[in-house]
C-alpha cells in the first residue's frame, strides 16, 4: 500500500467537497473553486469531513496513480482552505521590480526591462523594491509562475546575483586565482 496513499485528507472547516460517482472532485473555500477529474480506477470517498483514495487491485498502474491522486486532493483542500506563496528575492545591484498592470515589471541588468503578465488565479506582490511574492489557490500554477520569473535571470554561482527563492541556497564558486 502507498504511503501516501492511504493517508486520511481531513477537510477544515468552511471548505466543502463533492464527490461524483464519475471520480470528479470539486472543493470550495474561502479563496476559491477547483476541481479536477481523476482516475475512474480509484474509488474516492468523502465520510465525516473525510476523504479517502483507495485502490482495487495492485496493478503497477494503478499503484502510480495512487499516492498522486491522494496528493492533488489535497493540495486542492489546502488551496481553497489556506492557499499557496511562493516568495522570490533579487539580489544584484540595480535589480528591482515594480508592478505593472497586474503583472511584473523587472530590472534585471538587460538593455531592456523584462514583463511578466500575470496568470489567472495567480496575485503577483512587491515588496521593497526587491521581494515578490506569487500566491494563489493552486500550487502547481504558483510554481510554475515563480520558475518562470525565476528563469528570466538565475541565479549565478560567483556572486550569487539573479532572482533565487526566498529559501534558496546558492552553491558558491572561488572564482579565479591570481
Amino acid at each position: 500500500m502507498s504511503r501516501v496513499g492511504k493517508k486520511i485528507i481531513v477537510v477544515p472547516a468552511g471548505v466543502e467537497v463533492t464527490v461524483t460517482p464519475e471520480n470528479v472532485v470539486t472543493v470550495k473555500g474561502p479563496k476559491g473553486t477547483l476541481t479536477k477529474e481523476f482516475n475512474k480506477e480509484l474509488t474516492i470517498k468523502m465520510e465525516n469531513n473525510e476523504i479517502t483514495v483507495e485502490r482495487p487491485n495492485d496493478l503497477p498502474t494503478v499503484r502510480a496513480i495512487h499516492g498522486t491522486t491522494r496528493a492533488l486532493i489535497n493540495n486542492m483542500v489546502m488551496g481553497v482552505s489556506s492557499g499557496f506563496k511562493k516568495t522570490l528575492l533579487l539580489v544584484g545591484v540595480g535589480y528591482r521590480a515594480a508592478e505593472k498592470n497586474g503583472g511584473l515589471e523587472m530590472a534585471l541588468g538587460y538593455s531592456h526591462p523584462v514583463v511578466i503578465d500575470a496568470a489567472p488565479g495567480i496575485a503577483m506582490t512587491v515588496e521593497k523594491n526587491t521581494t515578490i511574492n506569487v500566491e494563489g489557490i493552486e500550487k502547481d500554477v504558483v510554481g510554475q509562475v515563480a520558475a518562470n520569473i525565476r528563469s528570466k535571470r538565475a541565479p549565478e554561482p560567483y556572486k550569487g546575483k539573479g532572482v533565487k527563492y526566498s529559501d534558496e541556497v546558492i552553491r558558491r564558486k572561488e572564482g579565479k586565482k591570481s
